[in-house]
């Protein structure tokens, strides 16, 4: 199975009640990637699922919740470190590619882990870029039993 690097919006949508429609496609897309073992995290992807989580005038979870989720995330999916070689090539994507730091950093992390997908939806839907393939897994056009055949 092919291993994908989930996008912080995944994480933030399965616990977003007031996005019904994209709460269920995540946690049905997290589910397939936790039962196939195909799912993969950033570091920087847990801090800013935390950080999302907890702000605003009415928070998705409480502090004590979100930090019970990190911590059962980081469990649950290999996590990619944030090294200086990916901080270093997410400057590079922000200057080749013009990417923001915070997304050419998902790219960095997917592109030197051999990291070949990354499930998202803030990036070009089908566009590959030196080898990382970005999928927006709420797109109309996403058919999940392409990706996980048998486990859909």
């Amino acid at each position: 199975m092919t291993a994908i690097l989930i996008d912080t919006n995944l994480l933030v949508y399965a616990h977003d009640r007031s996005e019904f429609a994209k709460q269920g496609r995540a946690i049905e897309i997290l589910g397939h990637l936790q039962a196939t073992g195909s799912g993969r995290l950033s570091a920087q992807c847990l801090a800013e699922f935390f950080s999302v989580v907890i702000r605003g005038p009415t928070p998705r979870l409480t502090v004590a919740e979100a930090s019970l989720q990190v911590a059962r995330l980081a469990r649950v999916w290999p996590v990619v470190d944030v090294t200086p070689q990916i901080v270093l090539e997410a400057t590079r994507g922000v200057r080749e590619h013009q990417f923001s730091f915070w997304d050419a950093q998902i790219w960095a992390a997917a592109r030197l882990n051999q990291i070949p997908v990354v499930f998202s939806e803030d990036f070009s839907d089908g566009s590959v870029l030196e080898g990382v393939r970005f999928v927006n897994p709420f797109a109309e056009d996403f058919h999940i039993e392409e990706w996980f055949g048998g486990h859909a």
